[in-house]
């Protein structure tokens, strides 16, 4: 089989003319304004050329491109090129905008870090109170766990019947402190004797024995006693 090739019309040549239909004047000119900045970037990048472009739009907005920058191009010009129009390339404004392009991204970087650290945290507190459909992560089927999440599973149980057994004494401790009944009143000191001596009167006669009137035994006197 003879494979055919495909004729095409190939690249047409632009007519360089003013193009008179106004909508697709301005397209152009957005179109061939960023192609026209993107090849100068690609010169400066290739020759370290210092070049400064200044654009008119249609509507009299005014766009500008520059290595450094358009104004020290411009500045360096109108000095007519000398040394004292030039700036030192560490102490440029491009130089600055770089550095602070690099730690603007640097920066951003470390947001999205944060903010993925941000969600991560909020899903496990989410999934540590509260299973799916709002019940209790315990409540959740374990069929489909594999056998490391099942592992996991497990030693979140047992820190969670830990913590419940600390505050289960904890609450029995302060309800038993609670309930404890008051101790008695004291008793002041000189009740305390009258109570002792008519408890001591009492068992004198009860038992019919006068300790008045007892023997003592020979060879005690009652310095002895």
């Amino acid at each position: 089989m003879v494979m055919t090739k495909k004729t095409t019309q190939g690249r047409k040549k632009i007519e360089i003319k003013k193009i008179e239909n106004l909508s697709n004047r301005q397209v152009t000119f957005s179109k061939r304004r960023v192609g026209l900045f993107k090849k100068a970037s690609e010169l400066c990048i290739l020759t370290g050329a210092d070049i400064a472009i200044v654009v008119h739009s249609l509507g009299k907005r005014v766009f500008s491109f520059g290595h450094p920058t358009p104004d020290s191009v411009i500045d360096h010009f109108l000095n007519g090129g000398g040394p004292e129009g030039e700036e030192p390339r560490e102490n440029c404004p491009t130089s600055k905008t770089r550095d602070y392009n690099r730690h603007y991204s640097e920066v951003c970087r470390e947001l999205e870090v944060e903010k993925k650290r941000k969600e991560v945290i909020e899903e496990a507190k989410r999934v540590e109170c509260y299973g799916g459909g709002g019940e209790f992560w315990w409540d959740e089927a374990v069929e489909g766990l594999e056998l490391e999440e099942l592992e996991q599973y497990a030693a979140a149980l047992e820190e969670l019947m830990k913590n419940v057994t600390m505050r289960a004494d904890d609450l029995m401790l302060i309800h038993s402190s609670n309930s404890l009944p008051p101790p008695p009143p004291a008793i002041p000191n000189s009740d305390m004797e009258e109570a002792a001596a008519a408890l001591v009167e009492q068992n004198q006669l009860s038992s019919g024995f006068d300790y008045g009137n007892c023997i003592v035994p020979h060879g005690f006197g009652q310095g002895q006693l």
